[in-house]
């Protein structure tokens, strides 16, 4: 009999939304517990950080950190794998994943925080989920209070007025090469859902709830918002594609957005960190992108460029890389 697990999540969490998506696809017995004031107790007990996703075991253990959590799952459910055995296209379904986790949640941020009505839907939305038997009155408060602290909190992803243009071009391209790519495959990959497909499709999840960027895709990319809903519960639906198959659709990602906007934002961001630095500027398609610096980017870009020391040998990489411009961050 397998073993049930809780996750503490939110259903205007990529990151949750991604573990639950997980769970679902490995089939793990799992109770999702969406958070709200009622369980503050129980989540306090086990949680290290007052952040979601948390999962915990029957046995008491906890985890927090969606890809960590992923991870140590992999390691007792390795069936239907997530992590291709061809080690070629296992980095770059992880570093699909990074930057989903650690650039397109600027997209999801963005958008939901910049602009009105995405603010109320959001803002009483989190207040109805974390106060599910409060009169609608209370909820509205609770959802200003929620709308006025996140919005203050949008530098925090880069999200300025001199930046605005910058991430919503960046999710405007991401969708043009996503929306042929998922034309005629229900997978980033083929037919079976690899990491990062979890990690992308969450964060574009998160976009499709939310009014203005909904509006963008349901206009221009009906294929990736089939795809972001697929992932809520995806099926093994067969095998994965070449990279030479794949290549033509989607080595555009690696070069306009992987290696063209995220990785030289991430390095940069790195190197403002070992500065002693607050806050950087960095010059993206000719454009200057200043944001405060985050010392967990910094350290999952080191966990990455860790991954490429060790997979770079496997023939093809490093030339797929270099190709797309990806190579000179990560070598």
């Amino acid at each position: 009999m397998k073993e049930q697990y809780r996750i503490f999540g939110s259903e205007l969490s990529p990151y949750s939304v991604k573990v639950r998506s997980y769970f679902r696809y490995k089939n793990i017995p799992h109770d999702w517990i969406a958070r709200s004031e009622d369980d503050t107790e129980e989540f306090n007990k086990f949680a290290r950080l007052p952040l979601v996703p948390l999962v915990v075991s029957a046995k008491g253990d906890a985890m927090q950190d969606s890809t960590p959590i992923i991870e140590a799952m992999e390691q007792t459910h390795p069936e239907p794998a997530i992590i291709p055995h061809e080690p070629v296209l296992a980095f770059i379904s992880a570093l699909i994943e990074e930057y989903a986790d650690e650039w397109c949640n600027k997209h999801m941020f963005h958008y939901r925080w910049w602009y009105v009505p995405d603010q109320k839907s959001a803002g009483e939305r989190l207040a109805r989920g974390m106060r599910p038997s409060a009169a609608d009155v209370e909820v509205q408060a609770m959802g200003e209070m929620i709308r006025d602290r996140m919005v203050k909190r949008l530098s925090l992803v880069g999200s300025s007025p001199q930046t605005r243009d910058q991430i919503e071009a960046s999710f405007r391209r991401l969708l043009e090469i996503l929306e042929p790519h998922l034309a005629n495959r229900p997978y980033l990959f083929g037919k079976r859902p690899l990491m990062a497909d979890f990690g992308l499709a969450a964060q574009l999840y998160e976009c499709w709830t939310d009014p203005t960027p909904h509006k963008i895709m349901a206009a221009h990319a009906p294929n990736v918002a089939a795809w972001a809903q697929r992932m809520l519960d995806p099926k093994l639906e067969g095998q994965i594609e070449t990279w030479q198959k794949l290549a033509p659709t989607l080595a555009p990602l690696l070069s306009d957005e992987i290696a063209g906007l995220f990785l030289p934002w991430s390095a940069a961001n790195a190197a403002a960190l070992e500065r002693g630095e607050e806050k950087f500027t960095v010059t993206l398609n000719g454009k200057p992108f200043t944001q405060e610096a985050q010392k967990y980017h910094a350290r999952s870009l080191g966990v990455l460029q860790a991954r490429y020391v060790s997979a770079k040998q496997h023939a093809g990489l490093v030339e797929i890389l270099t190709a797309t411009g990806c190579h000179a961050y990560l070598g």
